[in-house]
């Protein structure tokens, strides 16, 4: 606890604290659709709008340039592209997926126009190039969120 002084007779007291707060939150009709392909068929789907026909990965239930609604669903195949990606080299242990260094990158699904953020792993973190191929490798046990994928590994 720290004390900060306004006037000769006002005090002001500051607390430093953490708060911990349960909560739920809807994923919502089209993530809903979304993780339970993952977790009931290791399937990924996209949505694609029917203006300018843009593929995207996660769905969307609007397309962010037409501003028409989207209600074409596409499935597309566990393949992609790396487009970027960065190295993690330090631990925090209560956020993260596993233990450093690992690396996240952006992929794009074949068939897709948007990227998905997501782990790399099965991978020599010294060797990884853009462009490379890559696929999802998905949970034995999956439970309908994104890390029923568990990460992409290089295709070579």
């Amino acid at each position: 606890m720290g004390r900060a002084t306004r006037k000769k007779d006002e005090e002001i007291i500051i607390h430093r604290s953490g708060i911990k707060v349960p909560y739920e939150w809807s994923a919502g009709a089209y993530a809903s659709r979304f993780f339970t392909e993952l977790r009931d068929n290791k399937k990924i789907w996209g949505t694609k709008c029917p203006k300018c026909n843009r593929t995207y990965m996660p769905p969307r239930k609007n397309c962010p340039r037409c501003f028409v609604d989207i209600t074409k669903w596409v499935e597309l195949g566990n393949i992609g592209t790396l487009v970027t990606y960065t190295i993690v080299r330090y631990k925090e242990p209560l956020i993260q997926p596993m233990e450093p260094p690992y690396a996240y990158g952006i992929i794009k699904l074949d068939g897709a126009d948007t990227g998905l953020t997501h782990l790399l792993g099965e991978v020599d973190l010294n060797r990884i190039k853009l462009g490379m191929k890559v696929q999802a490798v998905f949970r034995e046990k999956r439970e309908g969120n994104i890390l029923d994928i568990k990460y992409f590994k290089p295709l070579e």
